[in-house]
């Protein structure tokens, strides 16, 4: 009797044991999902997103692009926003910095890597995805998948029908006016963004969750920031092509760019990639993308994204679009097609995730900055986290100054 005991209790201990190697993984994901915009530190997790959730794997290239190193960059000392003064190193470290590259001509002129970055850590991309998108999307057009983003999206997306999305012309979901209802204020347990987001922690389909939004306004009234209408946009281009999104940019614009190492798209229960932030790739061939659209979307003379779209990309082109105190804007910068556009005279564009992820060009001085981070105290508090962006363009600013 004590024996069979003993082996009952031991077949439970075993069984147990098993199941929670099964679902450690979901645990783990649950747990990061939870945490975010608490204020606890996400260095730890940012680098192992394709350890945590399921992906989508976009390989390196067989000849990469490798930027050619040239003289280092002395970043400045301090610097200045809106009348207060920043030290950069302490700017840096509050900001939970893990990489920061600068390129001048396409030549690396600094880089460097702090907590858990490194030149062959993926990072998790946060919106800066959403440039990426845009991008392939206009390779679609391009290449005559879509005939013209003045369609309906519900021309290439029939289960979009009956949604915000139904009739909405593809440029304005390109530029944040859909006109859908949604809130993306990440420190509203729930709002629509965190709602979103939770399909990763718990399962369930990103693409049906877009197909519930409702309409709020007139479509391109309004320049509202929404997560979601990127995921219709990769809706679009996985429709158009018969492609998934992984698929198609992995050929048309991943691997033209030269990329260095794979790069990962997290995927929800339905293996359909999260379009609006879910891109891990490494600063090296983030950078690649700026370099891409500062030279106009040409490589070694290839053209990889056509050049009328780079230029659509990154001018605005309606009222509601416009940097600076725009009513009929939720931001003070300007908007393109999935690109920010700050107020300044040098031409200056700017792919921009949460936590502080950029890709900043400044076609003027010919220079692509790549900031990665983990900052924990985006979103704890609304107005702080929009302004560590401001402040983060007035680094690049100062920095861009003393670049020769």
């Amino acid at each position: 009797m004590k024996k069979n005991i003993i082996r009952g209790l031991a077949l439970i201990i075993i069984i147990g044991l098993i199941v929670g190697v099964m679902l450690k993984p979901n645990i783990d994901r649950f747990l990061m999902v939870s945490s975010l915009f608490t204020g606890a530190e996400q260095y730890d997790n940012f680098p192992r997103s394709a350890e945590l959730f399921p992906h989508s794997t976009m390989p390196a290239a067989a000849n990469p692009q490798k930027f050619p190193q040239a003289a280092r960059l002395q970043l400045p000392p301090s610097f200045s926003h809106q009348g207060q003064t920043y030290e950069t190193q302490a700017f840096l470290e509050t900001t939970d910095t893990a990489a920061l590259l600068v390129l001048k001509n396409g030549e690396i002129i600094y880089e460097n890597y702090w907590l858990t970055g490194g030149p062959n850590v993926n990072w998790l991309s946060m919106s800066v995805a959403k440039s990426f998108v845009s991008a392939t999307l206009g390779i679609a057009v391009d290449e005559g998948f879509v005939k013209s983003i003045e369609q309906p999206i519900t021309d290439y997306v029939p289960s979009l029908a009956g949604s915000a999305y139904d009739g909405v012309r593809i440029k304005d979901i390109l530029q944040m006016s859909s006109g859908a209802r949604w809130n993306e204020d990440y420190s509203d347990p729930d709002s629509d963004v965190m709602r979103f987001a939770e399909i990763f922690a718990l399962g369930g389909s990103l693409n049906e969750f877009t197909a519930t939004l409702q309409r709020q306004r007139p479509p391109g009234t309004f320049n509202q920031y929404n997560s979601a209408d990127t995921q219709a946009l990769a809706m679009l281009i996985s429709q158009a092509t018969g492609r998934s999104l992984t698929d198609y940019m992995t050929e048309k614009l991943w691997l033209p760019m030269g990329p260095e190492n794979d790069a990962y798209w997290m995927l929800d229960a339905e293996g359909v990639e999260m379009a609006f932030g879910g891109l891990n790739a490494t600063a090296r061939d983030y950078a690649k993308l700026g370099e891409l659209f500062r030279l106009k979307g040409r490589r070694d003379g290839r053209q990889i994204v056509p050049e009328a779209w780079v230029h659509a990309s990154i001018t605005p082109d309606a009222p509601h679009l416009m940097a600076g105190n725009n009513p009929n804007s939720d931001y003070p910068m300007g908007y393109g097609l999935q690109w920010w556009v700050p107020e300044g005279t040098e031409g200056e564009f700017s792919a921009i995730g949460v936590y502080n992820q950029f890709i900043f060009v400044n076609p003027t001085r010919n220079t692509v900055i790549v900031k990665l981070s983990a900052n924990n105290a985006y979103a704890t508090d609304e107005e702080i986290a929009g302004d560590s962006e401001l402040a983060t363009f007035s680094l690049f600013r100062a920095m861009n100054k003393t670049i020769q």
